[in-house]
């Protein structure tokens, strides 16, 4: 038998047999980490440490302490333990798939009788008995007829379909977890005990049909989730049971912010509460921009397919885009028109109309663009992802000279409106040149030098993302952090040569030639619907003063302080405060309960004695008890509070 030669991380060499496998290894090395292995790396590639070596190898050993490939190998094998669970408690269960996904993972299965609540708790009971056995993981290589004969013997006709369905002839890999066993490429952990028994949990059943196909049958599909560690479980959930309270749609109902309905699928309603919102968030964004350096448009909503032929999105985007067709002057053919998805085609309209210098750069062009794209049915959700929306668009024609310095600019433009809006931590993707792309490589590394001395400059850091710019040009996405932790890319900054070419966008360079600009896309928000939605989950639909629809309620404690409970709420009005007053004949402390549940930040509430002292009583939202003030005080002190930020 020929030895082998294993090159460990550090450099260090070992020789082996041929068909050593990981685990030989880990055992050879110390008993310690033969118990610790969980798999290895095989020339970079994830592997099992039951796979044995036949030739030469770089070759490393993972443990638990290796937390990105230990999680991804503990929710692939809980999704096995869980369909053997289910197989183990309901033998006439079908299996088809269960791959690891965003926290966790899910099985479909075919069973007549719907998975019930608390069937979950018997499946979990089951595979914390599964896990608590230690059973081996072991794998074998069969070729494509057998494994058919095996799983028609053994009545698992989706299995069946999804070998036949396979490209190629390649033999198949084949895993027990135990005595059950599954069609799998891999990899997975030594034995079941290695699965963290009081880390996962199973959340929920939906249904799913098989291969995504209506037409074909509808499954049932159990989610888990799971995790290195209960800490991290609990911490989980204690996150989602938060998010599940901040849900913006459950907000914007009870809160009377928005609603959707089926006449119009991805349209928002808004109600005067959800559009108060929606225009103080607009009002502030309007103001950052022109004091940012920004000359604000409105462009068409309706263009013909001709621009977007010119700008590229006609062949790449139709599928997305509603088409309006026109039997202009009934002419015997019908204009074809599409509403605009996005703003850039039509601000290099505006650039077009009249000649540029080079002394008109950089310049900044902004609009609250509504735009409509077609997003299927089941993507939308609540106000996050819908088919109508407003951006805070912008586009930036400069020099290659004077990118690093807007994309700079830009950064602490951004920095200064996510604080003002509630969110400091932000982080910044820096996507790179793909492999197919437009341009020399020259102009590549000075555009993408560009950008991260922009970066540099701002003092923030940045994360590679190599490979996933545009065809066109490097992009920097914006990541914020909200109250809860969760993760939202908002922003972005993409560098584009390609846009000012297709529609023939030109400057007077200072030598008297003709020069493209480059075309900076950049958005702060994304889009206002979205936004909203992060920031009613974010602030748990608690907003500051200043952009809450109902700023203060004056109620009375009781009806002889009517009048004066009005004069507080003209006071109030006339310094801009969004007041209103509360004069029905209810115990103060009903009234307080209902309007702290409908988030009003300030409740002032006056009786006799604070008619006859011309004072009020503030309660701030969040805020234990209650401070008496003089009324000339309190309101200077709301003035002061619900001042927009910037």
């Amino acid at each position: 038998m020929t030895d082998i030669t294993l090159t460990l991380p550090d450099g260090a060499t070992r020789r082996y047999p041929s068909g050593t496998t990981g685990a030989d290894v880990a055992a050879d090395i110390s008993k310690s980490l033969a118990k610790a292995a969980i798999a290895c790396r095989i020339d970079g590639a994830l592997s099992d440490l039951s796979i044995p070596m036949e030739r030469d190898h770089a070759f490393a050993l993972l443990t638990a302490k290796d937390k990105a490939e230990a999680l991804e190998l503990v929710r692939h094998d809980c999704a096995h333990i869980m369909a053997r669970a289910v197989q183990e408690i309901w033998p006439d269960t079908k299996v088809t798939i269960g791959p690891v996904i965003e926290n966790g993972f899910y099985y479909d299965f075919d069973r007549e009788d719907p998975f019930a609540p608390e069937d979950l708790e018997r499946i979990e009971a089951k595979m914390r008995e599964i896990i608590a056995l230690r059973d081996p993981v072991r794998t074998e290589v069969w070729d494509r007829p057998r494994a058919i004969r095996h799983y028609e013997d053994n009545g698992e006709p989706y299995k069946v379909e999804l070998i036949e369905g396979i490209p190629g002839d390649e033999p198949l890999r084949m895993y027990w977890h135990g005595h059950w066993q599954d069609l799998c490429r891999g990899p997975h952990l030594a034995h079941t005990g290695q699965v963290p028994a009081d880390a996962f949990k199973l959340t929920s059943v939906a249904g799913a049909y098989w291969r995504g196909d209506s037409d074909r049958a509808m499954l049932q599909r159990i989610y888990g989730v799971a995790f290195l560690n209960k800490k991290d479980l609990d911490a989980y959930l204690l996150q989602r049971a938060e998010a599940e309270k901040r849900d913006h749609r459950k907000l914007g109902r009870e809160l009377d912010l928005f609603h959707m309905q089926e006449e119009a699928p991805g349209q928002i309603f808004w109600h005067p509460n959800g559009w108060t919102i929606y225009t103080q968030l607009q009002d502030y964004m309007r103001r950052k921009q022109r004091a940012d350096g920004y000359v604000e448009v409105n462009t068409p909503q309706v263009v013909n397919r001709v621009l977007w032929e010119k700008s590229g999105h006609w062949d790449k985007y139709q599928e997305h885009m509603f088409i309006v067709e026109v039997d202009e002057d009934h002419a015997r053919e019908k204009s074809v028109n599409a509403l605009k998805p996005m703003n850039c085609p039509c601000h290099v309209q505006i650039y077009n109309n009249g000649l540029k210098s080079y002394r008109d750069l950089p310049l900044r062009m902004a609009e609250f663009g509504s735009c409509n794209r077609y997003e299927p049915s089941g993507a939308l959700h609540g106000i996050m992802r819908v088919r109508g929306f407003t951006q805070d668009d912008g586009h930036i024609f400069c020099t290659e000279d004077q990118i690093e310095a807007e994309c700079a600019k830009f950064i602490t433009y951004l920095t200064g409106v996510y604080a003002d809006l509630g969110f400091d931590d932000f982080e910044i993707m820096f996507a790179t040149r793909p492999e197919k792309r437009v341009g020399s490589d020259e102009s590549w590394d000075h555009v993408e030098a560009a950008l991260e001395n922009a970066i540099k400059a701002t003092g923030r850091s940045y994360t590679l993302d190599p490979g996933e710019g545009a065809f066109y040009g490097p992009k920097l996405d914006f990541k914020l952090t909200d109250a809860i932790g969760r993760v939202w890319q908002c922003g972005t900054f993409q560098v584009d040569p390609n846009l000012p070419e297709r529609l023939d966008a030109t400057y007077i360079a200072e030598d008297g030639s003709k020069k493209r600009p480059y075309m900076l896309h950049r958005a702060c928000l994304g889009s206002f619907e979205r936004f909203i939605g992060i920031l009613i989950e974010n602030y748990a639909g608690r907003f500051p003063l200043w952009m809450s629809p109902r700023q203060v309620v004056v109620t009375t404690i009781v009806s002889d302080a009517d009048d004066y409970a009005n004069a507080v709420v003209d006071a109030l009005r006339a310094i801009g405060l969004r007041a209103e007053a509360d004069l029905r004949n209810e115990k103060i402390n009903y009234k307080v309960r209902e309007h702290s549940g409908q988030a009003v930040p300030y409740i002032l509430a006056v009786g006799r004695n604070e008619v006859e002292e011309h004072t009020v009583s503030v309660r701030k939202l969040g805020e234990k008890g209650q401070k008496v003030m003089r009324l000339d005080e309190a309101i200077a002190m709301l003035h002061e509070e619900a001042k927009m930020p910037g």
